[in-house]
């Protein structure tokens, strides 16, 4: 609360206003550069109470505790330099580190991303637990590996563990879950977690939304029917979560070509490669309060750099 005090007296366009005007201005798809390799620790291990048998187990000896789970977010016009003592240093606004849930169903490449980006400490926000329907898939394998906490929702039919949908709400709250991540997961989201979490749950889809969503769209099978249409564009498109298949509000797309010769396999990589990038990115933004809603209900994203450019 003293955070957003100070955000709202010295911020030109502090993100946590509910919307922002109208403006007509271009809007723009570009390929930023691959984040730095900086190497910084990450989360910090919690004991939490929760439903006995929801969790699989974890090694502790691959817990890393984070050296500090706040930073400084400089509000500048006109630099990106870190400001000097003095009157510049009451531009300073101190912002906590955001907990991050991530839900999954396969191999979990974004998740991948999101977590090394959390490591390299590009992302101000740590991943404190996973959820997905499937105990044995890559993601689940991998949160193991790294000390994540993994939890198997909704129950399936022969899996003796599992929470029910309002556990579940239970469960997020007590690890103090800001932010939800869909990164490949296939199954519908419950009416319970979504008004639990209301314009804080993301999906990434590999089409251009609203081309090639919806019930039955997921995988390679978005792939073809892109082939298939003839369309010449593709890419990933990252939108908050609704109580339908991929038809809540976009918040980023990236556009990748589609070649006259691809297979479904070239162009599922093609736009694999896009959605690591554009996700650490949305996420990056979400975590540093830089997500913010037009009057018509649309969310952009403020620049890091000109508070006054969205995209």
């Amino acid at each position: 609360m003293e955070a957003q005090q100070v955000l709202s007296i010295f911020c030109p366009k502090p993100s946590t206003a509910p919307s922002i005007p109208i403006v007509k201005q271009p809007f723009c798809l570009k390929f930023p550069p691959v984040p730095s390799s900086l190497s910084y620790p990450s989360v910090q291990s919690q004991n939490l109470d929760v439903p006995s048998g929801a969790f699989h187990a974890i090694s502790i000896s691959h817990k890393e505790v984070c050296s500090s789970s706040w930073k400084r977010i400089w509000c500048s016009r006109s630099s990106t330099a870190e400001p000097k003592e003095g009157k510049d240093m009451r531009d300073q606004v101190t912002v906590r580190r955001k907990k991050l849930a991530v839900f999954v169903s396969g191999g979990g490449s974004n998740f991948r991303s999101i977590h090394e980006a959390s490591k390299r400490g590009s992302l101000h926000g740590d991943v404190l637990v996973l959820v997905t329907n499937k105990s044995e898939c890559g993601g689940a394998v991998y949160a193991r590996n790294n000390g994540i906490p993994v939890i198997l929702f909704p129950k399936a039919k022969d899996e003796s563990n599992g929470l029910s949908p309002s556990d579940l709400v239970d469960t997020l709250r007590k690890f103090e879950v800001d932010f939800i991540l869909l990164a490949g997961y296939l199954k519908l989201i419950p009416v319970e977690l979504i008004r639990a979490y209301e314009r804080s749950i993301l999906n990434i889809h590999p089409s251009l939304l609203p081309a090639f969503g919806g019930k039955g769209y997921y995988g390679m099978k978005v792939h073809k029917a892109v082939l298939a249409s003839g369309a010449r564009f593709s890419g990933p498109t990252i939108h908050f979560v609704d109580e339908h298949y991929d038809t809540g509000r976009i918040l980023a797309q990236r556009v990748v070509p589609v070649l006259a010769n691809d297979t479904a396999e070239e162009l599922a990589a093609r736009v694999l490669n896009e959605e690591h990038r554009l996700y650490v990115e949305v996420v990056e933004a979400l975590c540093e309060k830089r997500v913010v809603w037009r009057e018509d209900g649309v969310p952009l994203i403020q620049s890091k750099e000109n508070p006054n450019e969205f995209s």
